[in-house]
């Protein structure tokens, strides 16, 4: 009985020294710590890019244009060239089949090219307003000739009858609708008149006056004066160029 209660005591003893023990082992044991990320478990990470190498600073900036918070404004490709250029302009219309020589013709261009744009009133010569008639009468009254300003059915019957390709010769009058209108032609493709809606100005023979031509005549040059002004300007060449496009 005493040896039985001497097995009890020891145990007891063993048990709480354990029991002692065991905090101290537990604060001593290393603890792992699970560290949260902020990142989302599936998002990928982006590595930060390193630098460029300094060659390759210098390639860059030798091959693409530095960018400026100012616009680079490009010039027109595009280049007025033919007739739209006053000096192409001036060689073609004073070099143009003509029946008369290069002065003449040149004033009549002068003439021609101050007067585009000018309206049109019936019965009227100028200088702020033409008929058909007035205005073919100014033209050749500018280049040095000396005929009466009437109407176009008594320049019809004035002036020489004109057949063939000089029918097309700068400065021939072409007459239509049964003489009641009358233009100065500039070639084949045109003449100028004074239109009752656009006044001074040039136009095709193409579709509506082809169909109503009377005919042509030819001023002849004993009418006309010596020339004295020169034989056509730049900036008329370039007002006739601009009205034939």
């Amino acid at each position: 009985m005493k040896i039985r209660s001497f097995a009890g005591l020891a145990v007891c003893s063993v048990l709480f020294a354990v029991s002692l023990a065991s905090p101290t082992q537990a604060q001593d044991r290393d603890r792992l710590v699970k560290t949260t990320s902020s990142r989302p478990i599936n998002q990928p990470t982006t590595a930060t890019p390193a630098p460029p190498a300094a060659s390759q600073i210098k390639t860059l900036s030798s091959s693409k244009p530095v960018l400026t918070s100012e616009p680079i404004v490009q010039k027109p490709l595009i280049e007025k060239t033919g007739s739209t250029s006053a000096v192409n302009a001036l060689a073609a219309l004073a070099g143009k089949a003509s029946h008369y020589n290069v002065s003449t013709s040149g004033q009549m261009m002068n003439s021609i090219a101050a007067k585009l744009g000018i309206p049109y009133r019936y019965g009227a010569e100028g200088p702020n307003r033409y008929d058909c008639s007035g205005f073919v009468w100014s033209v050749f009254r500018d280049a040095g000739f000396g005929f009466d300003r009437t109407s176009a059915a008594a320049y019809w019957n004035e002036f020489e009858p004109v057949t063939g390709d000089d029918r097309f010769k700068f400065g021939t009058l072409v007459f239509f609708n049964g003489l009641g209108h009358v233009g100065i032609v500039a070639d084949k493709d045109g003449f100028y008149q004074a239109s009752s809606s656009k006044g001074i100005t040039y136009s095709k023979f193409e579709g509506y006056w082809a169909k109503r031509i009377t005919g042509f005549r030819r001023v002849p040059t004993v009418v006309a004066k010596p020339a004295t002004t020169p034989a056509v300007t730049t900036a008329a060449a370039a007002q006739i160029a601009t009205e034939v496009k």
